[in-house]
């Protein structure tokens, strides 16, 4: 049996304040990952005068716990990025296209699974009130599942990365997701990434430079 997806709009508060998202977030039963997710995982960080949005995937393990977003390896990975580039955290407003973890049992352990496209447009709708409620400068998609929530599923960070791309809500810098640094094993290999996530990084520092 094929169970229909939702969305997550008839959840969406009409007050859109970001006090009222992330409380009525946690609510969302608009596709089944909230089922065997901890709790919702909303944004975080400065409410006005923001100059980019940086979008993930989705909560993982840690994030789910805490109720935070990159709390986990991949956000000390994106602080140390944003330390080497001489920018605190707390400059930025950090979110996930995707608010509930999705993920499958290894022993113990819970394995992240990347959300399916269903899941993706289902939780839209609360992507869409967040960029709306913060009207970022710019939006940094973090990976592809946040590109394609962003931008739309014929960008690919694979052709568009280190550019900022116009889309529906506004400028875009497509770059990966800070998880996949950790991912490459070899350290030079590694070390040659992270150089390139700075370098997109430093792609939207100088775009914002431009248009101020």
């Amino acid at each position: 049996m094929v169970t229909k997806v939702r969305g997550a709009e008839a959840y969406v508060p009409l007050d859109k304040s970001l006090a009222s998202l992330r409380d009525a977030v946690q609510d969302c039963q608009g596709c089944e990952l909230y089922k065997n997710a901890t709790q919702a995982v909303f944004g975080e960080g400065p409410e006005t005068d923001v100059d980019i949005m940086l979008v993930g995937e989705q909560p993982g393990d840690k994030e789910d716990l805490a109720g935070k977003p990159f709390v986990g390896p991949a956000g000390l990975m994106l602080d140390k990025a944003l330390q080497d580039l001489g920018i605190g955290r707390n400059k930025f407003y950090v979110t996930n296209a995707v608010k509930h973890f999705r993920w499958t049992a290894k022993g113990k352990r819970r394995i992240h699974q990347t959300p399916r496209a269903s899941e993706i447009r289902a939780c839209q709708p609360w992507l869409e009130a967040e960029i709306d409620a913060v009207r970022p400068r710019l939006l940094v998609a973090l990976g592809a599942v946040a590109v394609s929530s962003l931008l739309g599923t014929r960008a690919k960070v694979t052709t568009h990365r280190g550019q900022i791309v116009e889309g529906d809500y506004g400028p875009c810098l497509v770059t990966t997701h800070a998880s996949s640094i950790i991912r490459v094993e070899d350290p030079h290999e590694r070390a040659a990434a992270y150089a390139i996530f700075l370098s997109d990084l430093q792609q939207g520092l100088k775009y914002l430079k431009r248009v101020a």
